[in-house]
């Protein structure tokens, strides 16, 4: 039997809402105030701001939640965080970390004092100071709230493999209406009641979004109830308007979930229970904008849409706005929740937990606190052999999976590494894993399930946005973890991404917060190797999007074999604070380097592959041919094969980029190649035909400051698709070997007159193409049987 814990007395109701008025006051202040923080005399205007900037509507509602987790964390020495779904509450959350202290603890000069919180209230929503959001400078934030979806996948992501640890999670009834945190309900048929922790979904229905109603609170309250219960969950209903009540019935609800997921655990830790539970989730129904102006100019305000924002829009102008405003701060009673220098009375604190149990100062909050390095199994275990370049072949992803899958193994005991995935695991040849553990899975079993586990570590949802967002909630409490997706569909994370590239960027300045692990995404069953699918899943744009981010943040990879795709993994594996984006083929694709070649190619950034060229011969080149990504690397060699046959006179520079942003110069990102070592291997006014895995134009993107970019040609994916052969994937495109020796012969001055045969022959060989796969289904011999030759 769960532990029965009896609900607040009447003066522990009285401290709680001495508490909750003093969020309440401090957020209200944060909106309007510019000076008199304690209101010691009169409102005037001029102590009011110039620009009124901030959202009151989902504040009250946030304190209420944040007053009574302080409670039950104290109550029951729990070990909790809280994921603030709605982000606009920042004065919430910012004004509850500074009553405990943690906010002063990382900012001295905003003491808890009445100086502090003059410095408080200027900051908010002012130029030099904090946003409005519940951003990376909140002690105890793990979430950034302004895009609305994620914050549940956000909590069960830090759930994960924390078997100690309650992760309360606010979810505001206008995010509930988004597509993510609709499937983040599901997040519970994958939470193991044994290694993780627990979640508590608080859903707070205040009823509006910015100008509309919302669609849970307008439900039937027996109908909301049978929806969470389809989704698995038992909820609690808490709904009022009366602060007296209001704190009894939460005080009550808080108990009754906490019991419930503390039986739960038992259950399934003591008792061996494997059950899928049914966790609680607690209803939260209050007026928006409560406690604030009932009515303004004549129009109700508190429990409507106008409350969302700030309530008094022109208190410097109009002096009834004003007037209204001092009532309304007063209303808190400020002088009986601070003292005479401006601090909170023993009351207001009285729920207030001490030292790390502080919701802003939990460690699993600023996870790099607990962060431990990686295993880092030595790659010689699973290189491939290279004796000569372009003989082997091997699936590159496959050869990453046995890595991967030592990894998992070495982490077994401590738990702090994860694969996620949308149902494609075994398809992008990562399979090796499921020799190491299982997927994660809390659903009944039926005959011929495989590779299914209540401890799985592998996490298979076919939600993109789920796996994004348990990854980051994992990533930033502390663990480490990698995304692997075809690469067509990882656009559906692009918003995210941008999110938590944005996260990372305010957070590597804030010297409080540790360093996390990066997130990584491994992109493959790629634009060229998806011919079998056709046009839907070729998009190689992915790589575009993020390179648009903050140059300190982010990274991209194209590694053209398994060998420098073992050398990036090892890389961005143990990196921190980036965001790494590696694609690669899962496809039979040649080796070219060794491991020790593919260690320092990757290590430079690009390279010229010798080898390849004509430069052994102690010759000029007459050209480059560059490439970036495994299918335009083939494609380069073998039209340097055919150049070497046809055309032996011909200086030939073979270039090959793994690191993206080395094409970038060194001032506009950190990777970036100086100018002198570009001109060095690029040469500055020789041509450059230029293979590129993705959309042609991001290379003379980031090329296009250089000397030789009005040099450069690029080919590359130009959104033309089909169901088709896989070399003619490349040549509808225009990157086929075939073309880029035409290229090649079109601009090298003088070239085009002595090959003219050459040109002709690479064209004659493109019209056969077209007409062999029609008649057959399958590429040219030459092509299908290629190897490189020296």
């Amino acid at each position: 039997m769960a532990t029965e814990h009896p609900g607040p007395g009447e003066t522990e109701l009285s401290a709680l809402d001495a508490h909750w008025r003093a969020a309440n006051y401090l957020s209200a202040g944060q909106i309007y105030l510019l000076e008199n923080p304690l209101l010691r005399e009169p409102l005037t205007s001029r102590q009011i701001k110039p620009r009124l900037l901030g959202h009151w509507g989902t504040t009250p509602g946030l304190n209420l939640v944040y007053t009574h987790l302080n409670r039950v964390i104290r109550a029951r020495g729990l070990n909790a965080i809280c994921v603030w779904g709605p982000g606009h509450g920042g004065p919430a959350v910012v004004a509850n970390s500074w009553l405990e202290g943690s906010y002063s603890e990382n900012y001295p000069d905003v003491g808890r004092d009445a100086t502090g919180m003059a410095r408080l209230f200027h900051q908010f929503s002012f130029p030099g100071g904090i946003p409005s959001h519940v951003s990376p400078d909140v002690p105890g934030s793990i979430h950034e709230g302004g895009e609305l979806g994620y914050s549940l996948a956000h909590a069960y992501g830090a759930a994960l493999d924390n078997p100690g640890l309650l992760v309360a999670c606010v979810i505001g009834d206008g995010e509930a209406e988004t597509g993510p945190l609709a499937g983040s309900w599901h997040s519970n048929k994958f939470l193991d009641p044994v290694h993780d922790g627990a979640v508590l979904p608080i859903l707070h229905l205040n009823g509006y979004k910015i100008a509309n109603p919302t669609v849970l609170a307008r439900l039937p309250e027996a109908e909301l109830d049978d929806l969470l219960r389809g989704y698995g969950y038992e909820p609690l209903q808490v709904t009022g308007d009366q602060p007296p009540l209001v704190h009894r019935a939460m005080a009550v609800a808080m108990d009754r979930a906490l019991d419930r997921i503390a039986g739960i655990q038992r259950a399934a830790r003591e008792e061996g229970t494997a059950e899928r539970p049914r966790w609680p989730v607690i209803v939260l129904r209050t007026p928006k904008g409560w406690t604030g102006p009932a009515e303004v100019d004549g129009l109700a305000v508190e429990g409507t849409w106008r409350s969302h924002q700030v309530p008094l829009g022109q208190v410097r102008e109009n002096p009834e706005h004003l007037r209204q405003l001092e009532r309304w701060l007063r209303s808190y009673r400020p002088e009986e929740l601070f003292d005479g220098d401006g601090r909170p009375v023993a009351e207001v604190l009285a729920c207030v937990p001490e030292g790390a149990a502080r919701l802003g100062a939990n460690p699993h909050a600023n996870g790099g606190l607990l962060l431990r390095d990686l295993p880092a199994p030595p790659l010689e275990d699973f290189a491939v052999h290279v004796g000569k370049p372009g003989v082997g072949l091997h699936e590159p992803t496959r050869v990453l999976g046995a890595l991967l899958a030592r990894m998992m193994a070495e982490t077994a005991e401590r738990r702090d590494f994860r694969v996620f995935g949308p149902d494609e695991t075994a398809s992008n040849r990562l399979d090796a894993l499921y020799e190491v553990t299982g997927k994660a899975w809390q659903e009944a079993l039926a005959e011929g399930d495989e590779n299914l586990a209540r401890d799985g570590r592998v996490m298979e949802v076919l939600s993109e946005h789920l796996c994004q967002g348990w990854l980051e909630g994992y990533l930033l409490t502390g663990r480490h973890g990698l995304f692997a997706s075809y690469e067509a569909f990882v656009h559906i994370v692009d918003s995210m991404v941008a999110q938590h590239a944005k996260w990372l960027k305010t957070a590597r300045k804030l010297p409080w917060r540790r360093p996390l692990a990066s997130l990584n995404y491994l992109l493959t069953s790629h634009v060229w190797r998806q011919d079998h699918n056709g046009f839907s899943h070729q998009d190689p744009g992915f790589v575009d999007h993020v390179l648009n981010k903050s140059p300190e943040v982010v990274r991209v990879y194209l590694p053209p074999d398994s060998n420098t795709l073992l050398s990036v993994a090892e890389h961005v594996l143990h990196s921190r604070d980036y965001v790494n984006v590696v694609v690669a083929g899962k496809q039979p694709c040649f080796d070219w380097l060794s491991l020790d070649d593919a260690r320092a190619h990757c290590a430079r950034g690009a390279g010229a592959w010798e080898w390849a060229g004509s430069e052994h011969t102690g010759r000029e080149p007459d050209v480059v041919l560059a490439a970036a990504g495994d299918v335009p690397t083939q494609e380069v060699l073998a039209a340097a094969n055919l150049l070497r046959h046809h055309l032996p006179d011909l200086g030939v520079r073979v270039v090959n980029v793994v690191d993206m942003t080395a094409l970038m110069p060194r001032d506009l990102h950190p990777h970036g190649m100086p100018d002198g070592e570009y001109d060095a291997l690029f040469t500055r006014d020789r041509p450059v035909i230029f293979a590129y895995h993705g959309y042609p134009w991001l290379i003379h993107r980031l090329a296009y400051r250089r000397a030789g970019h009005p040099h450069l040609h690029v080919r590359g994916y130009q959104e033309s698709g089909t169901t088709t052969t896989p070399f003619d994937m490349v040549v509808r495109n225009d990157l086929d070997r075939y073309r880029l020796v035409m290229d090649v012969i079109d601009r090298v001055p003088g070239l085009g007159v002595r090959a003219v045969g050459v040109r002709q022959a690479m064209a004659d060989t493109r019209t056969r193409h077209h007409a062999w796969i029609r008649e057959h289904g399958t590429d040219l011999p030459e092509v299908a049987e290629w190897r490189w030759t020296v």
